[in-house]
């Protein structure tokens, strides 16, 4: 979805960073590509990005769990541990919450239920303009050119886009939020 936005964003004239991990895509015309592969790494760049943009939709989406530690080599399979450690992932999207200042703030969430519930809560503890919802199954949503979303505002505003190709989907929530052609945005 990310990659969606970012070529819909161009295709309005704005300027437009990406923030991406590896993926099998190709980064439209006209962006500036940001190649990350871990959260520490995407929220390195988003620090450095942030500032200048007027417009964050954080489509990322970032593991909220990582290894506890990060083994230099192979461990053969006789020696390993067989329990996994994990610890959290910092939660960017709350902590560019808390420093937006006049920017537009767009998070997204993959929810299996209560996807308005578990949506407006986000929205509000993470103070987000808007939030868009993806409800998580088979054929739509992740590895699927098809998406539907439950596009959620902090003005209480409710409205459902799609199902509909990806690219439908970005042009529809760009025109949603209707920022003028002079914006810089950040997509992840």
């Amino acid at each position: 979805m990310g990659y969606a936005l970012a070529k819909a964003a161009v295709n309005r004239g704005w300027e437009v960073d990406l923030v991406s991990g590896p993926v099998a895509l190709a980064p439209p015309d006209k962006v500036e590509l940001h190649s990350i592969e871990t959260a520490e790494q995407l929220r390195d760049a988003l620090v450095g990005l942030f500032t200048r943009c007027d417009l964050l939709l954080m489509a990322a989406a970032v593991s909220d769990f990582r290894p506890a530690r990060r083994l230099e080599h192979k461990e053969k399979k006789l020696e390993a541990d067989r329990t996994l450690d994990l610890v959290p992932t910092p939660d960017l999207l709350w902590e560019l919450g808390r420093q937006k200042g006049d920017r537009v703030l767009v998070g997204f969430a993959a929810e299996t239920d209560n996807l308005e519930e578990n949506g407006r809560k986000k929205l509000q503890e993470k103070k987000l303009d808007w939030i868009a919802i993806n409800r998580v199954g088979p054929g739509i949503g992740f590895q699927s050119d098809e998406n539907e979303i439950l596009l959620l505002g902090a003005n209480g505003s409710r409205q459902t886009l799609g199902p509909a190709p990806k690219s439908d989907i970005a042009n529809d929530l760009l025109e949603v939020l209707k920022l003028d052609s002079n914006s810089n945005v950040l997509s992840t």
